[in-house]
């Protein structure tokens, strides 16, 4: 059904007068009058009766006048705005997060993006790395925030940021007060982990720390965030291997030491290889990696 039609109608089921329904359009006459015809012929009723002296309305177009009063401003509102979702300026993005990006990165990438299109409605949601990636497969999530995705994946994923790793102990264990941790020194510890369905780039990045040793380590617990982990460390559950970044959240009873090896943890804005990602989504993952240049700067 062509919106012109019906538009076209409309005006002149208001009016009852074809000459002050083209003025009113800003269309000739005769193209007003070509346009009901044909909605005429399109639903199989005459709409009007015409005469040389006057317009008046049949009952199926006294019907359609009342319907259309209620449908297309409801049409003009819905189509309302989407200019600025084909730019990227307004619309809705859904946005998935690992709780490890919660504390300083995802704050300031929203902030800029908010800054820079409040015209965005923003759904955040907490996810595992495994979570997010299913959602975006799935297309009911535009961007997620991830740790150490597998390359082979088939999604687009930007690593925005690069963390080393920390060692995190209870306060009370007996290796707490040196400066740097050995991989190897934490063996005789149970280490609180992660479910690998859930995470598995980021428990391989575990195990591959211990080398040729991995087969050694002992799990106490495996956690699904990371502030459980950090609860379980004070409660002397166990030890932990997380990314530099835990150092601003931790608990009082916990200390974090760099771990001495040459692998680093990444984080990762996802979006699908799928040609058509929006503008918005794009922006997002802007703003991720200018926030990432001032988190890796902090000391």
């Amino acid at each position: 059904m062509d919106l012109r039609r019906l538009t076209c109608f409309a005006t002149v089921a208001e009016t009852l007068h074809f000459g002050r329904a083209a003025e009113s359009l800003g269309m000739s006459q005769s193209a007003v009058s070509t346009h009901v015809r044909r909605l005429e012929e399109e639903v199989g009723a005459d709409l009007l009766v015409r005469s040389t002296r006057r317009v008046a309305l049949t009952p199926a177009g006294t019907e359609l006048r009342e319907r259309l009063a209620v449908a297309l401003p409801a049409l003009e509102q819905a189509l309302t705005g989407l200019d600025d979702v084909t730019a990227g300026r307004g619309g809705r993005l859904r946005l998935g997060y690992v709780s490890s990006a919660s504390y300083a990165l995802l704050p300031a990438a929203v902030r800029t993006l908010r800054h820079e299109r409040p015209g965005i409605e923003l759904v955040l949601e907490p996810l595992t790395t495994a979570e997010q990636l299913e959602r975006i497969q799935e297309g009911t999530l535009d961007v997620g925030i991830v740790r150490d995705p597998d390359p082979g994946a088939p999604f687009h994923p930007r690593t925005v940021l690069t963390e080393p790793l920390v060692a995190c102990l209870p306060s009370s264990h007996p290796l707490a007060g040196r400066e740097a941790i050995e991989p190897v020194d934490l063996l005789d510890d149970a280490l609180i982990g992660y479910p690998r369905h859930l995470m598995p780039g980021y428990v391989d990045l575990v195990h591959a720390v211990f080398g040729a040793h991995a087969g050694r380590v002992r799990h106490a617990h495996r956690v699904v965030h990371q502030e459980t982990a950090l609860g379980f460390i004070a409660a002397g559950e166990g030890v932990g291997i997380l990314p530099a970044g835990v150092r601003d959240q931790l608990p009082a009873a916990v200390r974090a030491l760099p771990l001495l090896t040459p692998l680093r943890s990444r984080i990762c804005a996802v979006t699908s290889r799928h040609p058509s990602v929006s503008p918005a989504a794009a922006a997002l993952v802007a703003a991720l990696a200018d926030a990432a240049v001032d988190v890796a700067a902090a000391p």
